[in-house]
Protein backbone atom coordinates (compact mmCIF):
# COMPACT_ATOMS: atom_id res chain seq x y z
CA UNK A 1 0.00 0.00 0.00
CA UNK A 2 1.51 3.40 -0.93
CA UNK A 3 2.34 5.71 1.94
CA UNK A 4 0.57 9.03 2.47
CA UNK A 5 3.82 10.82 1.67
CA UNK A 6 3.77 9.34 -1.85
CA UNK A 7 0.08 9.93 -2.38
CA UNK A 8 -1.05 12.51 -4.94
CA UNK A 9 -1.27 16.08 -3.67
CA UNK A 10 -5.02 16.16 -4.30
CA UNK A 11 -5.49 13.11 -2.07
CA UNK A 12 -3.48 14.72 0.72
CA UNK A 13 -5.46 17.95 0.44
CA UNK A 14 -8.72 16.03 0.60
CA UNK A 15 -7.53 14.15 3.67
CA UNK A 16 -6.56 17.42 5.35
CA UNK A 17 -9.95 18.91 4.51
CA UNK A 18 -11.76 15.93 6.02
CA UNK A 19 -9.64 16.09 9.16
CA UNK A 20 -10.35 19.81 9.49
CA UNK A 21 -14.09 19.28 9.04
CA UNK A 22 -14.10 16.49 11.61
CA UNK A 23 -12.22 18.67 14.09
CA UNK A 24 -14.62 21.57 13.53
CA UNK A 25 -17.61 19.30 14.03
CA UNK A 26 -16.16 17.87 17.22
CA UNK A 27 -15.48 21.35 18.58
CA UNK A 28 -19.03 22.46 17.75
CA UNK A 29 -20.45 19.45 19.60
CA UNK A 30 -18.27 20.12 22.63
CA UNK A 31 -19.14 23.82 22.53
CA UNK A 32 -22.83 23.04 22.29
CA UNK A 33 -22.59 20.67 25.25
CA UNK A 34 -20.66 23.26 27.23
CA UNK A 35 -23.30 25.93 26.62
CA UNK A 36 -26.07 23.50 27.43
CA UNK A 37 -24.33 22.59 30.69
CA UNK A 38 -23.97 26.26 31.63
CA UNK A 39 -27.57 27.03 30.67
CA UNK A 40 -28.87 24.12 32.71
CA UNK A 41 -26.99 25.32 35.77
CA UNK A 42 -28.46 28.82 35.55
CA UNK A 43 -31.92 27.59 34.60
CA UNK A 44 -32.26 26.13 38.10
CA UNK A 45 -32.10 29.68 39.48
CA UNK A 46 -34.15 31.28 36.71
CA UNK A 47 -37.93 31.16 36.73
CA UNK A 48 -40.72 33.08 35.04
CA UNK A 49 -40.45 35.89 37.61
CA UNK A 50 -37.18 36.90 35.97
CA UNK A 51 -33.89 38.03 37.45
CA UNK A 52 -32.59 41.57 37.91
CA UNK A 53 -29.14 42.50 36.57
CA UNK A 54 -26.18 41.63 38.76
CA UNK A 55 -25.37 45.36 38.79
CA UNK A 56 -26.76 48.48 37.09
CA UNK A 57 -26.31 47.87 33.37
CA UNK A 58 -26.80 50.27 30.48
CA UNK A 59 -26.74 49.51 26.76
CA UNK A 60 -23.37 50.84 25.57
CA UNK A 61 -22.67 52.61 22.30
CA UNK A 62 -21.91 50.35 19.34
CA UNK A 63 -21.68 50.17 15.59
CA UNK A 64 -22.36 46.69 14.24
CA UNK A 65 -23.57 44.98 11.07
CA UNK A 66 -27.03 43.51 10.62
CA UNK A 67 -27.67 40.34 8.65
CA UNK A 68 -28.78 42.52 5.73
CA UNK A 69 -25.29 44.06 5.60
CA UNK A 70 -26.30 47.51 6.82
CA UNK A 71 -24.68 49.29 9.76
CA UNK A 72 -26.71 49.55 12.96
CA UNK A 73 -25.74 51.89 15.79
CA UNK A 74 -26.87 52.35 19.37
CA UNK A 75 -28.63 55.58 18.39
CA UNK A 76 -31.08 53.62 16.20
CA UNK A 77 -32.47 51.97 19.33
CA UNK A 78 -33.05 55.14 21.32
CA UNK A 79 -36.60 55.44 22.61
CA UNK A 80 -37.42 51.76 22.07
CA UNK A 81 -38.08 48.92 24.47
CA UNK A 82 -35.80 46.02 23.58
CA UNK A 83 -35.90 42.24 23.89
CA UNK A 84 -32.27 41.13 23.61
CA UNK A 85 -30.86 37.63 23.11
CA UNK A 86 -27.49 36.05 22.33
CA UNK A 87 -26.54 33.27 19.95
CA UNK A 88 -23.97 31.45 17.88
CA UNK A 89 -25.26 29.54 14.89
CA UNK A 90 -23.12 26.44 15.43
CA UNK A 91 -24.99 25.89 18.71
CA UNK A 92 -27.50 23.05 18.44
CA UNK A 93 -28.94 23.22 21.97
CA UNK A 94 -29.79 26.51 23.69
CA UNK A 95 -29.62 28.93 20.75
CA UNK A 96 -32.42 27.38 18.65
CA UNK A 97 -34.64 27.33 21.74
CA UNK A 98 -33.95 30.96 22.56
CA UNK A 99 -34.44 32.06 18.95
CA UNK A 100 -37.79 30.27 18.90
CA UNK A 101 -38.81 32.23 22.01
CA UNK A 102 -37.71 35.44 20.31
CA UNK A 103 -39.85 34.53 17.31
CA UNK A 104 -42.85 34.19 19.62
CA UNK A 105 -42.04 37.54 21.26
CA UNK A 106 -41.95 39.09 17.79
CA UNK A 107 -45.43 37.73 17.15
CA UNK A 108 -46.77 38.91 20.52
CA UNK A 109 -45.49 42.46 19.96
CA UNK A 110 -46.80 42.91 16.44
CA UNK A 111 -47.87 46.48 15.58
CA UNK A 112 -45.77 47.98 18.38
CA UNK A 113 -43.27 50.23 16.53
CA UNK A 114 -41.48 51.22 19.75
CA UNK A 115 -40.48 47.59 20.41
CA UNK A 116 -37.31 46.15 18.87
CA UNK A 117 -35.86 42.65 19.06
CA UNK A 118 -32.07 42.34 18.96
CA UNK A 119 -29.83 39.27 18.87
CA UNK A 120 -26.05 39.60 19.24
CA UNK A 121 -23.78 36.81 18.04
CA UNK A 122 -20.99 35.74 20.38
CA UNK A 123 -19.15 34.08 17.48
CA UNK A 124 -18.75 36.79 14.82
CA UNK A 125 -15.92 34.98 13.04
CA UNK A 126 -18.38 32.31 11.95
CA UNK A 127 -21.62 34.27 12.09
CA UNK A 128 -21.26 36.51 9.06
CA UNK A 129 -24.27 38.47 7.73
CA UNK A 130 -25.22 35.72 5.23
CA UNK A 131 -25.03 33.08 7.97
CA UNK A 132 -27.20 35.20 10.28
CA UNK A 133 -29.62 35.85 7.42
CA UNK A 134 -30.12 32.13 6.99
CA UNK A 135 -30.57 31.71 10.75
CA UNK A 136 -33.12 34.51 10.92
CA UNK A 137 -35.10 33.07 8.03
CA UNK A 138 -35.56 29.84 9.99
CA UNK A 139 -37.39 31.78 12.71
CA UNK A 140 -39.32 34.22 10.56
CA UNK A 141 -37.27 37.19 11.75
CA UNK A 142 -38.65 40.45 10.34
CA UNK A 143 -35.63 42.44 9.11
CA UNK A 144 -37.16 45.66 10.45
CA UNK A 145 -38.29 44.40 13.84
CA UNK A 146 -35.64 41.81 14.75
CA UNK A 147 -31.99 42.73 14.28
CA UNK A 148 -29.33 39.98 14.14
CA UNK A 149 -26.02 41.73 14.67
CA UNK A 150 -22.40 40.80 14.09
CA UNK A 151 -19.13 42.72 13.90
CA UNK A 152 -15.59 42.67 15.24
CA UNK A 153 -15.17 40.15 18.04
CA UNK A 154 -13.44 42.55 20.50
CA UNK A 155 -16.27 45.06 20.13
CA UNK A 156 -18.97 42.44 20.63
CA UNK A 157 -17.17 40.90 23.60
CA UNK A 158 -16.84 44.30 25.26
CA UNK A 159 -20.43 45.29 24.47
CA UNK A 160 -22.01 42.10 25.76
CA UNK A 161 -19.78 41.96 28.82
CA UNK A 162 -20.34 45.60 29.76
CA UNK A 163 -24.04 45.81 28.95
CA UNK A 164 -25.49 42.38 29.64
CA UNK A 165 -23.61 39.30 30.81
CA UNK A 166 -20.77 38.31 33.11
CA UNK A 167 -17.97 36.19 31.65
CA UNK A 168 -16.81 32.73 32.68
CA UNK A 169 -13.23 33.85 33.27
CA UNK A 170 -11.22 30.85 34.38
CA UNK A 171 -14.05 28.47 33.49
CA UNK A 172 -13.24 25.22 31.73
CA UNK A 173 -15.33 26.38 28.78
CA UNK A 174 -13.91 29.89 28.47
CA UNK A 175 -12.23 29.14 25.11
CA UNK A 176 -15.61 28.56 23.48
CA UNK A 177 -17.98 31.11 21.91
CA UNK A 178 -20.28 30.80 24.91
CA UNK A 179 -17.88 32.14 27.53
CA UNK A 180 -20.64 34.34 28.94
CA UNK A 181 -22.73 33.41 31.94
CA UNK A 182 -26.44 33.20 31.15
CA UNK A 183 -26.24 32.99 27.36
CA UNK A 184 -29.74 31.50 27.39
CA UNK A 185 -31.29 34.61 28.88
CA UNK A 186 -33.48 37.19 27.18
CA UNK A 187 -32.93 40.69 28.51
CA UNK A 188 -35.54 43.44 28.55
CA UNK A 189 -34.14 46.95 28.10
CA UNK A 190 -36.23 50.09 28.66
CA UNK A 191 -36.47 53.14 26.39
CA UNK A 192 -33.58 54.77 28.23
CA UNK A 193 -31.22 51.88 27.51
CA UNK A 194 -31.34 50.47 31.04
CA UNK A 195 -31.30 46.69 31.38
CA UNK A 196 -34.29 46.00 33.62
CA UNK A 197 -34.66 42.23 33.92
CA UNK A 198 -33.65 38.86 32.42
CA UNK A 199 -35.91 35.94 31.60
CA UNK A 200 -34.98 32.35 30.87
CA UNK A 201 -35.16 31.78 27.11
CA UNK A 202 -35.36 28.02 27.61
CA UNK A 203 -38.84 28.14 29.16
CA UNK A 204 -41.99 27.87 27.08
CA UNK A 205 -43.81 30.51 29.13
CA UNK A 206 -41.12 33.15 28.69
CA UNK A 207 -42.49 34.94 25.56
CA UNK A 208 -45.71 35.83 27.37
CA UNK A 209 -43.96 37.26 30.43
CA UNK A 210 -41.46 39.15 28.26
CA UNK A 211 -44.32 40.65 26.24
CA UNK A 212 -46.09 41.61 29.48
CA UNK A 213 -42.94 43.29 30.84
CA UNK A 214 -42.45 45.14 27.56
CA UNK A 215 -46.03 46.40 27.70
CA UNK A 216 -45.58 47.50 31.32
CA UNK A 217 -42.51 49.53 30.37
CA UNK A 218 -44.25 51.01 27.33
CA UNK A 219 -47.19 52.18 29.47
CA UNK A 220 -44.88 53.55 32.15
CA UNK A 221 -43.06 55.72 29.61
CA UNK A 222 -46.20 56.72 27.71
CA UNK A 223 -46.51 60.55 27.81
CA UNK A 224 -50.29 60.18 27.42
CA UNK A 225 -51.24 57.25 29.67
CA UNK A 226 -54.73 55.88 29.81
CA UNK A 227 -56.80 56.69 32.91
CA UNK A 228 -56.22 53.23 34.42
CA UNK A 229 -52.39 53.51 34.14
Amino acid sequence: MPSTANAPASFRRRKEELLFQASALALAVVAGFGCWFAAAAFARRDDLRGLPPDRPRQLADFSLTDRTGRTVTRAELDGKVLAVSFLFTSCATTCPEVSQRMSEIQRLTTNEPDVQLVSFTVDPRSDTPPVLAKWGAQYGADTNRWLLLTGRKPELQELIGASFLATNDGDVFNFMPCNFTGLERIAVVDKHGRVRIYFNGMRAGTPAVVAAEIERLRRKDDPNPKPDD
